[in-house]
C-alpha cells in the first residue's frame, strides 16, 4: 500500500481550503490517500507580527517556504494561489497542475447592501492593492481608498463594524470559503480587471519526482492556457513597467474553433493614466500571445506610467490567515 501524498498548505482557512479541495481531487483521480501538511511562511509570520510584507520579501513571501518544504522532501505537493506565485521558474520545481478556475472577479463587501456606484462621494473603501486602487481611482467615483491588512474575517469586520464602507476582495477566496452571501457586487472586469491568474490555483511538485507525471490528472487545460496569457503579459511589463497590472483571458469561440481572448491594463497608482488592450491568438500558444500583447502595451507607453510607492502588502494578496 502506497503511502499518502503529503500535500503542503499555509494554516490559513483560506489555504487549507484551497490545499484540501486539491487532496480530494487526488483521491477521486489518483486513488491516493492524501493528507494536508502545514508550513508556517514568512508572510503569515510578518503579518501576525504586524512587519510589512514589503521588508519582509513581498509577495514571494507566501511561497518561499512551501517550495523549500518541496524541496526538502518535506512535503510531495505546494498548493498556491496562483497569483502570488513569481512568474519566473524555480529550479527543481514544476507547475504540474492548474486545476479547474473559479471566478476571477474582483468582488465589493459594503455596508447596507451598496454597491459601489451607490457609495456617497468620501467613502471609505478598503484594499491592500494598488491594483485595485488604480483602477478604482479610475472611475472617478469620489471614493477614500484606504490601505488594509489582515484575513477576510478582519476585513469584513472593517466594514460590518463601521470603520469602513466597503472592502475590495477577490471572489475566488470567498467562493471557497463559502461567504459569497456577503458580496454587495461582482465587479465587471471592464470596470476593474482582475490580477493575473486570479481565481487560479498552482500544483507544484518536484521536477524529479514520478508524481509529477500522475499529477498532470488534475490540470484543467482551458484554466491553464488563460493563465499562462496572463502571467506571460505581467512577466513581459514586469521587465519594462512597474505599474499596477491587471489582465484577464477568457477562451472563446473564434471562426476557426477555440481561441484565446486577452484584456489587459497597465495604470498609473492615481488612475489619472493608464495603457488599455486587448487581443486574441490561437489556443496553442498562450505565452505568444501574452507576450504581443505585452509589447504593443510597452509600445503604447505602459513602460513611463509612474510606479506605486511600496505599500504593506503584496500587489494582490487577500491573505486569510489567523485572525489579531
Amino acid at each position: 500500500m502506497s503511502s499518502p501524498i503529503r500535500v503542503g498548505t499555509r494554516a490559513s482557512l483560506l489555504a487549507t481550503t484551497q490545499s484540501g479541495q486539491v487532496a480530494q481531487l487526488i483521491r477521486e483521480r489518483l486513488g491516493r490517500e492524501a493528507t494536508l501538511v502545514e508550513v508556517s511562511t514568512e508572510g503569515d509570520r510578518s503579518q501576525v507580527a504586524g512587519t510589512p510584507l514589503t521588508e519582509a520579501g513581498g509577495t514571494g513571501v507566501f511561497v518561499a517556504a512551501l517550495r523549500e518544504a518541496l524541496l526538502a522532501g518535506e512535503v510531495d505537493v505546494a498548493v498556491h494561489s496562483l497569483k502570488d506565485i513569481p512568474t519566473y521558474p524555480t529550479e527543481g520545481i514544476t507547475l504540474v497542475a492548474v486545476p479547474v478556475r473559479e471566478d476571477p472577479r474582483d468582488v465589493v463587501v459594503a455596508r447596507d447592501g451598496l454597491t459601489l456606484g451607490e457609495l456617497p462621494v468620501g467613502a471609505r473603501v478598503g484594499t491592500g492593492s494598488p491594483r485595485r486602487v488604480a483602477q478604482l481611482h479610475a472611475l472617478g467615483l469620489g471614493l477614500e481608498l484606504v490601505g488594509i491588512r489582515g484575513n477576510v474575517d478582519t476585513r469584513i469586520r472593517k466594514v460590518t463594524g463601521g470603520e469602513l464602507d466597503a472592502v475590495v476582495l477577490a471572489r475566488a477566496g470567498l467562493a471557497r470559503i463559502g461567504r459569497l452571501d456577503e458580496v454587495t457586487e461582482v465587479l465587471d472586469p471592464l470596470q476593474v480587471l482582475p490580477a493575473p491568474g486570479q481565481g487560479a490555483l498552482a500544483v507544484e511538485c518536484r521536477s524529479d519526482d514520478p508524481l509529477a507525471a500522475e499529477l498532470a490528472v488534475l490540470d484543467d487545460a482551458l484554466s491553464r492556457a488563460a493563465v499562462e496569457v496572463e502571467r506571460a503579459v505581467l512577466a513581459r511589463l514586469e521587465g519594462g513597467c512597474s505599474a499596477p497590472i491587471g489582465a484577464l483571458a477568457e477562451v472563446v469561440e473564434g471562426d476557426d474553433g477555440e481561441e484565446l481572448w486577452v484584456r489587459a491594463v497597465a495604470m498609473s497608482l492615481d488612475g489619472a493614466l493608464g495603457v488599455r488592450r486587448s487581443a486574441s491568438g490561437r489556443l496553442d500558444d498562450p505565452v505568444g500571445l501574452g507576450v504581443r500583447l505585452a509589447e504593443e502595451m510597452l509600445d503604447d507607453g505602459a513602460g513611463e506610467l509612474t510606479a506605486p510607492p511600496p505599500v504593506p502588502t503584496p500587489q494582490d494578496s487577500d491573505w486569510a490567515g489567523p485572525p489579531p
